[in-house]
């Protein structure tokens, strides 16, 4: 395995990122399993911590299956290429999305409560997760980053499939990564210790860097 666990990955991670020399940089994570990678890029850069929170839209009768996301901020769902092959419609993904965007609502008011997103206008964000397949969920994030007019944008993974970081790379001015293998079956798989993030170490860590 490349990681022992998503601290470790953001170690490792951090070290590309502070190679990049950004002059005002803003640290996002896409919660939950981001969070701790984050936390290590935040604390390499001496930059603020926060997340972006951000849904998966599952296919019907099959939640693992991403066929869209949605994001806090943006007003439509991002759109994946599992999508058509399912022979659904951007319509059809609208109306999943709903329950997701109910989740996300509850989700922000858990993670952040009343305080606001920072304010990113003009500064260097980094949106960071614990790894990148296809990229949906990713490029929802991205987009709502996008509109709220950052000096710079890039995401940032300890793993990246081939195929996502190509997504991503016309939404953002960069992807940064340790890995990035062709033939990635999972994110989990590049990990010794995969176990699930849980709200309250979501928070404890927030509480930690604020």
């Amino acid at each position: 395995m490349a990681f022992r666990n998503r601290e470790d990955a953001g170690r490792q991670l951090a070290e590309r990122v502070v190679a990049l020399g950004l002059p005002d940089p803003v640290v996002l994570a896409l919660p939950r399993g981001g969070v701790p990678v984050a936390a290590q890029v935040a604390a390499a850069l001496s930059a603020p911590l926060d997340v972006l929170v951000v849904r998966k839209v599952g296919a019907p009768g099959r939640p693992e299956l991403g066929v869209g996301a949605v994001a806090e901020g943006l007003t439509e769902p991002v759109l994946s290429d599992v999508m058509a092959q399912l022979g659904l419609t951007p319509s059809d993904v609208r109306r999943l999305a709903v329950a997701e965007e109910e989740e996300l609502v509850r989700r922000v008011a858990s993670y952040r409560g009343d305080r606001p997103l920072p304010d990113i206008e003009g500064r260097d964000v980094v949106l960071v997760d614990d790894g990148l397949a296809t990229g949906a969920t990713a490029e929802a994030g991205l987009r709502a980053l996008r509109s709220r007019s950052p000096g710079s944008l890039r995401f940032a993974a300890p793993v990246c499939a081939r195929i996502g970081a190509d997504r991503l790379a016309a939404v953002c001015d960069g992807v940064v990564h340790v890995l990035a293998p062709s033939d990635m079956r999972s994110v989990g798989e590049w990990y010794d210790d995969f176990t699930q993030t849980t709200d309250d170490e979501v928070l404890a860590i927030l509480d930690r860097h604020r």
